[in-house]
């Protein structure tokens, strides 16, 4: 999105277009929930927080700033969010809080076109994974389902699904190079297994 496309969606915002926001929706919902997954690990609060910043982007739309690109806001109103519904959480702690701003900060300096040239990568990367390999990753990552649902649905050991995500990440480090935490954790909100990095 070139800058002129970003002043155009906000200015159709702040007017109240439901198309516009529709296409917000329609656009970044799946992105700002693998972000959001990166944060909290949990499928329904991340969807709580990103279906939050939503609507208090919709409430808030005529404060919308055209000198600052969406992407950039939606990913800080995530962020943002996070810190809010957890800055009193005790088992946070502040060496996590500097983790999650590290990503953050990953996340505002990757650029629209850039994210799309990558998640166009990480997607062809995974379709040639072995079959079973990629079967287990796809249902942990894409449906995010737990390595114990995982291992009941297939009839195979909890060990056995591990070995298969950790075979994947490894896998797809070496094909991605730098790229891999960047875009999969922006893809599918994904954490690296401590045997993989």
């Amino acid at each position: 999105m070139d800058l002129n496309e970003n002043k155009k969606l906000i200015n159709q915002l702040r007017k109240g277009e439901e198309k516009a926001y529709m296409f917000l929706l329609d656009k970044y919902h799946r992105r700002l929930h693998a972000y959001a997954l990166t944060l909290i690990d949990d499928h329904s609060l991340a969807q709580d927080i990103v279906q939050n910043v939503f609507l208090k982007t919709w409430q808030y739309r005529k404060k919308l700033n055209h000198k600052f690109t969406i992407q950039s806001f939606l990913y800080k109103s995530v962020y943002n969010e996070f810190v809010n519904t957890f800055k009193k959480d005790k088992s946070i702690m502040l060496l996590q809080m500097k983790y999650y701003e590290a990503l953050h900060q990953e996340v505002e300096k990757t650029d629209e076109k850039t994210l799309e040239e990558i998640t166009q990568l990480v997607t062809k990367e995974i379709e040639k994974l072995p079959p079973k390999c990629k079967q287990i990753f796809s249902l942990s990552k894409k449906e995010g389902l737990t390595n114990m649902e995982i291992s009941e649905y297939l009839n195979i050991s909890t060990k056995t699904v591990e070995a298969h995500i950790t075979k994947a990440f490894s896998i797809l480090k070496e094909k991605l190079d730098g790229k891999i935490e960047i875009s999969l954790f922006l893809m599918f909100g994904f954490n690296f297994p401590k045997n993989a990095t």
